[in-house]
């Protein structure tokens, strides 16, 4: 196997586009990828990698006029196997790999939770439509077991479901002190705030609006950032502002440098009450961050003694509020990288999905 082409939905910054590109810095494969929409910033990542990207220009969910141009770039390309991630690029990718004539075709289901797909409300539809086309690739990645069990709920056989949890750079997310305060500074913060975080797209799964709601109970000098897009944006600035706190708020949109970011923040916070694997929390643990989750697969699953600096809160306002008084009350501090981000180097992911990429192709 020399070749491999990677599809997915788009190339926006988030967890699924970022781990892709870090996974493609270390394959031992000649990897393009295809995206079918958005050419966003990790798209321009990726080719200052060296890595050919095709934008095929998708202009809504529907576009079966898609399959064909994809089936062509394929079947032109002479790809040993097809790499599909996020719900339309599964579907279409896996008709398209079939038409080509290519079977080996692997999908990674980044985003699978128990009610919503992609931050989108899952319909009878959307699973019929994903299960048929399922059947017509050889395996399914599963980002985390959570996500494997779903995965078997929903109808897919045991045998095509292979676990290769997400992996990070951890030396990429180290605390850098210049990095904080330039990152600080172009986000307006004042000296001497401190600042409580959240790294995801807004969509209602999330749960920010609870993190403003909480943020409101809070003394004035916390701060909320969020980096961030998604159609809860405009929603999200009203409620801040509803609630009096729309001084203390930061949106700051779809952020590349998330080390950067990372470095700026003094707590960490992930309300989702949805996540399949829990990127953007094991980076925060990576940079030192104390970290309050109300649910995360990657660190769930493990022992406690592994993730010490991840409190586990309920998904209420009060639960969210006196957890993140008891942290604040603790001051301004950096905590030892633990094991669970050792656990979850990127070398270990890659070698993993070589070896399903392995098992397939025999």
């Amino acid at each position: 196997m020399k070749r491999a082409l990677h599809i997915i939905t788009g190339l926006g910054v988030g967890g699924a586009e970022r781990q892709l590109r870090s996974l493609l810095r270390r394959l031992p494969l000649a990897c393009d990828v295809v995206t079918l929409t958005n050419a966003g910033p990790v798209a321009a990542e990726l080719r200052a990698d060296g890595v050919a990207v095709t934008d095929l220009g998708m202009t809504g969910n529907r576009d079966p006029g898609v399959v064909p141009r994809l089936a062509r770039l394929i079947r032109d390309g002479h790809y040993d196997l097809v790499h599909t991630h996020l719900y339309r690029a599964c579907v279409y990718g896996r008709v398209a790999a079939r038409l080509a004539g290519v079977r080996t075709v692997v999908a990674t289901e980044h985003s699978l939770g128990a009610h919503h797909i992609e931050g989108r409300r899952l319909t009878l539809g959307a699973r019929a439509l994903y299960l048929s086309s399922e059947r017509l690739g050889v395996a399914t990645v599963a980002v985390s077991a959570t996500v494997a069990r779903r995965l078997r709920a929903w109808g897919v056989p045991a045998r095509r479901i292979h676990v290769v949890p997400n992996g990070i750079e951890p030396a990429s997310f180290a605390f850098d002190g210049a990095a904080r305060r330039a990152v600080r500074a172009g986000l307006g913060l004042p000296d001497g705030a401190v600042v409580v975080g959240g790294v995801g797209r807004l969509v209602p799964g999330k749960g920010y609006d609870k993190l403003l709601r909480a943020l409101a109970e809070l003394p004035d000098d916390v701060w909320l950032v969020l980096a961030g897009e998604g159609p809860e944006r405009a929603r999200l600035r009203a409620l801040a502002a509803r609630l009096g706190v729309a001084g203390r708020v930061v949106l700051a949109g779809e952020w590349a440098d998330v080390p950067g970011l990372l470095s700026a923040l003094d707590v960490f916070v992930s309300p989702s009450t949805e996540e399949t694997f829990g990127l953007a929390v094991l980076e925060a643990l990576a940079a030192g961050l104390p970290v309050l989750h109300v649910t995360c697969p990657a660190v769930d699953e493990l022992p406690r003694q592994e993730a010490p600096g991840a409190r586990r809160v309920d998904p209420t306002v009060p639960d969210l509020t006196r957890a993140l008084r008891a942290e604040l009350a603790l001051g301004v501090r950096r905590l030892p990288v633990p094991e669970a981000v050792r656990r979850y180097d990127i070398d270990r992911a890659v070698a993993r999905l070589m070896t399903v990429y392995e098992e397939v192709r025999r």
